[in-house]
């Protein structure tokens, strides 16, 4: 190779040549391997191992929490998810009429009789007025009819005496027939007025009757415009305001009755055949989950049906179920009637088997 030709070379390895796309770099067997991108890959991977460790941990132990908050259940207890419920009592009215007085409102607690609201009763107040005045004119004359009857009874006992005399005359010939036939017909005429006399009784004595059953009957029509709660309870809707004319049967209250709490839950075919009336439960409200509330199984449907969308689990939604009433006993309802509420959700548990024993988290709290 002569001069010009080494000199066009290395021009040539002085110059950098371009890369194309398809081009492969072979390096040289003698030329290191550049490395500088291995360092960065460690420093990518070392916080995402951390990151998983970290959430294998959270989630092994919020497994081991969850697991000790919610240990399983003994065999013989079934659970199922629902929503606490109260029986709702309208007080209405029995006759049209205009509200006149409220003496409730919402959220207030009320005893059974305790009077709610008022309605106008002038009207019948008149008309009591009316009948009481007429009862009186009716015993008026009753009176009156007994003091005729005393009369008549007096004139036909002294009708008898002188018949009795004119009889004894008569036989020992010192008086005449005649005045025996008139004796006779004094004491006819005295016994057809005294029963006359008793007959007007009667009748004054039905016709008072009458009027007093008139004056009953608008004392009640009072009573009953004056709404009372039939139970104990909570007012929980007020549904008309002072003014307002409502015709029969116009609601004014609803009320939650505190005494008749309970919750329907669905379980499945192979659970609910060993359920029994009267068997024992435990209601956990999501608000308290820790103060089960003491229970018993009131109904048992005799009838599968698709549960409702309060069921959350769609596997359950799809089955056919049976629903059951699990209700709050009593005792605990009178002693926490304040905290009652309706709506909020919950889980029911029902023992089927009377032999196991609850777990301590169902212990009824006193």
């Amino acid at each position: 190779m002569d001069q010009q030709e080494t000199e066009r070379v290395n021009d040539t390895r002085l110059v950098p040549q371009p890369r194309t796309e398809a081009a492969t770099v072979v390096p040289h067997p003698a030329m290191p391997v550049p490395v500088a991108h291995q360092p960065q890959r460690k420093r990518v991977m070392w916080p995402l191992v951390l990151l998983l460790a970290v959430l294998g941990a959270a989630g092994g132990g919020g497994y081991v929490w969850w697991q000790q908050l919610h240990p399983p259940l003994p065999l013989g207890i079934s659970v199922s998810n629902g929503r606490i419920e109260a029986d709702e009592i309208d007080i209405a009215t029995k006759y049209a009429g205009r509200v006149a007085e409220l003496r409730a409102d919402i959220g207030d607690l009320v005893e059974a009789g305790q009077i709610v609201a008022r309605m106008d009763t002038k009207e019948l107040q008149q008309s009591l007025s009316k009948a009481e005045a007429q009862a009186e004119q009716a015993q008026h004359v009753v009176d009156q009819a007994h003091a005729n009857l005393a009369q008549l009874q007096s004139q036909k006992t002294l009708a008898e005496q002188e018949m009795e005399r004119t009889r004894s005359l008569l036989q020992s010939g010192w008086t005449t027939r005649e005045l025996a036939d008139q004796r006779q017909q004094a004491l006819d005429a005295a016994t057809a007025g005294l029963t006359g006399a008793q007959a007007k009784i009667s009748e004054a004595q039905r016709s008072l009757e009458a009027v007093r059953h008139d004056v009953a009957l608008y004392m009640v029509q009072i009573a009953d415009n004056s709404l009372i709660a039939p139970k104990p309870g909570r007012i929980q809707y007020r549904l008309a305001n002072v003014g307002e004319v409502l015709g029969a049967g116009g609601k004014v209250f609803t009320m939650l009755d505190t005494g008749y709490v309970y919750m329907d839950v669905f379980l499945q075919t192979e659970e609910v055949g060993k359920v029994k009336i009267g068997s024992d439960a435990r209601i956990v409200l999501d608000a308290y989950p820790d103060r089960p509330i003491p229970a018993k199984v009131s109904f048992v449907a005799s009838q599968a049906q698709f549960t409702p969308k309060t069921v959350e689990t769609r596997s359950e939604r799809d089955k056919l179920m049976f629903r059951i009433r699990v209700r709050v006993d009593q005792d605990r309802l009178a002693a926490h009637a304040d905290a009652v509420r309706s709506g909020l959700p919950g889980v029911a548990y029902v023992r089927w088997n009377p032999d196991t024993a609850w777990p301590a988290r169902l212990q009824a709290a006193p």
